[in-house]
C-alpha cells in the first residue's frame, strides 16, 4: 500500500482524502513528528500549497524518510470581488470569524454578480522531489441569506450548481461528491 504525507493535521481533510484515494496510507504531520507552524505567506493557491509540501518534504530528507508529499490550499472566489477572497478566505474580515467573513462577503457583493467557486489546489512532491500540481473547482453563486449548517466557512451561502442548494444545507457525502477538494485528489488519483 502506498504511504502519502499530507501536510495536515486537519482529521475531516485527512478523512475525505483517505476515502476518495482508497488504497492509500496517508500520514498526518503529528505522525510524521512534524510539530512548526508553516507560514502561508503565498499569493496564490498553488503558492500557499507549494510552500507547505516543500517544508514537509525537506523535513522527511533531514529524517532520511522517504515518502511523497501532498498539501492542499484553498478557499472561495467571487466573480464580482476579482477573485477575493481567495488566499484570504479564512480571514477575510481580518481574523477566523467565519461569521464576520460571510458578511463582509455579502455586503461588497451588493449589486454585483454573485457567481463564485471554490477551488482547491494539491500540490503533490513524490520521493525524488519531483513536483506536480492537481486544481479542483466548484461552482455556485453567494446567496444573502445563510442556510443550512451555519459552523463551516462559506458553505451556507455559498449555493451549488451541481447540489441545487447551499453546501450548508447538503449531507457531508452529497457535498464532498461535488467539493473542489474532491474534483483535485480525482485528478491526482488518476496519476497514483
Amino acid at each position: 500500500m502506498k504511504t502519502i504525507v499530507l501536510a495536515s493535521n486537519n482529521k475531516h481533510k485527512i478523512k475525505e482524502i483517505k476515502e476518495i484515494l482508497g488504497n492509500v496510507n496517508i500520514l498526518s504531520l503529528e505522525e510524521i513528528g512534524y510539530r512548526d507552524e508553516i507560514e502561508e505567506t503565498g499569493s496564490t493557491f498553488e503558492e500557499n500549497a507549494t510552500i507547505k509540501a516543500e517544508a514537509i518534504h525537506k523535513f522527511l530528507k533531514e529524517k532520511n524518510l522517504s515518502y511523497p508529499v501532498m498539501a492542499d490550499d484553498s478557499g472561495l472566489c467571487c466573480e464580482g470581488l476579482n477573485g477575493s477572497p481567495g488566499v484570504y478566505s479564512a480571514r477575510y474580515a481580518g481574523n477566523h470569524d467565519d461569521k464576520a467573513n460571510r458578511e463582509k462577503v455579502i455586503k461588497e457583493l451588493k449589486g454585483k454578480t454573485k457567481e463564485a467557486y471554490f477551488v482547491c489546489d494539491i500540490v503533490y512532491i513524490d520521493e525524488e522531489g519531483k513536483k506536480k500540481n492537481y486544481v479542483g473547482k466548484t461552482f455556485g453563486e453567494i446567496i444573502e441569506e445563510e442556510k443550512g449548517r451555519t459552523d463551516f466557512g462559506y458553505d451556507c451561502i455559498f449555493y451549488s450548481k451541481d447540489l441545487k442548494k447551499t453546501f450548508g444545507e447538503a449531507e457531508e457525502e452529497e457535498k464532498n461528491e461535488v467539493s473542489h477538494r474532491r474534483r483535485a485528489i480525482e485528478e491526482l488519483k488518476k496519476e497514483l
